[in-house]
């Protein structure tokens, strides 16, 4: 069973809540789809969290906010800039260096794991539509893509050549993804939900039975919430923020 998670973005808490649900759950693999930094105020226990994962074998790869902690992006919210020069302030070097190693994308089998598009990983397009599902999964040349992003929760299956169609998936309920056809799922997110529940998101893949599910964990976000504004950050996890 593979474990999902995208967009942590630095909530330690959400984050413990997701691997320990996705452990219970039977999960024996992680891969990890990138934004592990931005907006909370954990991202250096974040990191040192998914470090031990990825030393185990799991797939880590870079998000947009990852790759902001060096390069400045343009077109972030003033909030999320706020938040990424405070991220570069408190993270060590180790961590930063690991941040700026990590893959857009990783291959494996007919599995493919990017943060955005596998279009053009470094350009951070959302996937939000059937077009840009197709236009993904073809240049992944994969039967499963995995992604984030979105900060939401969707399933996109190809029903005829260069055609697509999506579900919104019911959280613990499980999907049948078999391998004849090709398929986009987005994750949702760990630590920055945006469709008013504040609970954690992420996904389950039982590649042997072709089999996924969406879950939907609660976790303490007042505590994520009390830290932020210790740290004087702006309360961007628990409440809807525009996408960036």
């Amino acid at each position: 069973m593979l474990a999902l998670l995208s967009d942590i973005h630095a909530n330690l808490e959400a984050l413990d809540a997701c691997l320990l649900h996705a452990a219970r759950s039977g999960a024996t693999r992680w891969a990890f789809l990138g934004d592990l930094v931005g907006y909370g105020a954990d991202p250096q226990a974040v990191i040192e969290t998914v470090m031990r994962y990825a030393a185990g074998g799991a797939v880590v790869v870079k998000g947009n906010h990852d790759a902001a902690v060096e390069t400045t992006e343009a077109g972030m919210s003033d909030g999320a800039a706020e938040t990424r020069d405070w991220t570069r302030g408190v993270l060590d070097a180790t961590a930063k260096a690991w941040l700026r190693s990590l893959p857009l994308t990783h291959r494996e089998d007919e599995l493919c794991f990017v943060h955005a598009s596998a279009a053009a990983p470094g350009r951070w397009e959302y996937v939000n539509d059937t077009v840009r599902a197709q236009r993904s999964v073809v240049a992944a040349g994969a039967r499963w893509v995995f992604c984030g992003h979105v900060h939401d929760q969707a399933l996109y299956v190809e029903v005829a050549a260069d055609k697509m169609t999506r579900f919104r998936p019911l959280p613990g309920s499980t999907v049948p993804v078999p391998g004849h056809r090709r398929w986009l799922a987005i994750v949702g997110s760990v630590g920055q939900p945006r469709d008013g529940n504040p609970s954690a998101a992420y996904a389950l893949f039982d590649r042997e039975r072709e089999l996924l599910t969406f879950h939907r964990v609660p976790y303490d976000h007042a505590a994520a919430a009390r830290k932020l504004r210790a740290a004087g950050l702006p309360d961007l996890i628990t409440s809807w923020r525009p996408r960036r």
